[in-house]
């Protein structure tokens, strides 16, 4: 039986990339979808041949892209059993300085994108009797956080929302669709907005007294896209170190 395939958006840089690491290491064969064509051929060029992990360049929000990559992953690759939904895009601005064009901008790929690719991906998965949704969720849709932009925060409170609507249209044909939360991450994007000389004391603020690690996200994802993962469908696994409890 060939290993199952994935498709990785926003996957050839940051979190993204750790996520297209985890499931190539578990056995997936990855496409690495990115609006950045040269990050993900990188990416799929260090991790093995072709016939393993390619990258593919797709702007998710644009439909007709997405149903592109649809088409030239299964040409490829033969299938897509798992799509996980982590392109996004962040903008550090005053929430009320958000221009019009700035606010369809963000939610054209962060929520429209993900909704699209939901559709599009979800009704081959259901063709098929079977698939692996997870949407990269965010702490700032959760509680209103605008350091990455109140625009992201709408955008990825949305992507909660969506989760749970893709979930139960798509539940009774064997495609579980959910969604992962993380909170601060030590990340690139987080030491640029905090600042490194500031991450000790944002560091205490945090329950735990630590950032997140953004390879234990990678993780959560690929038990989200497991076939054991079956029972689990319209959930949202946070990891924010305790800023947000429900």
């Amino acid at each position: 039986m060939n290993a199952p395939v994935a498709v990785v958006t926003g996957g050839g840089h940051g979190l993204g990339e750790l996520i297209v690491r985890k499931l190539h290491a578990t056995g997936h064969r990855v496409a690495v979808a990115d609006i950045d064509l040269d990050s993900a051929n990188v990416l799929a060029t260090e991790l093995g041949s072709a016939d393993r992990v390619r990258g593919f360049q797709v702007d998710v929000s644009d439909r007709s892209a997405l149903e592109c990559l649809l088409s030239e992953v299964v040409d490829h690759f033969g299938s897509v059993e798992v799509l996980v939904n982590n392109a996004a895009k962040t903008q550090a601005r005053s929430l009320m300085d958000i221009t019009a064009e700035e606010l369809d901008s963000v939610m054209a790929v962060g929520f429209k994108g993900t909704f699209t690719a939901c559709q599009v991906f979800g009704s081959y998965m259901a063709g098929n009797r079977y698939g692996r949704i997870v949407n990269m969720a965010s702490l700032a849709g959760q509680n209103g956080g605008t350091a990455t932009g109140g625009h992201y925060a709408s955008a990825k409170g949305a992507v909660m929302s969506l989760t749970k609507v893709f979930a139960r249209e798509l539940a009774s044909a064997g495609v579980t669709v959910n969604a992962v939360s993380p909170g601060p991450q030590d990340s690139p994007i987080v030491r640029e907005i905090v600042g490194d000389a500031n991450l000790d004391s944002f560091a205490h603020t945090i329950p735990v007294g630590r950032l997140g690690d953004p390879a234990f996200i990678a993780e959560m994802v690929s038990l989200l896209a497991s076939p054991a993962a079956a029972s689990v469908t319209g959930a949202c696994w946070d990891a924010n170190g305790g800023l947000y409890m429900r």
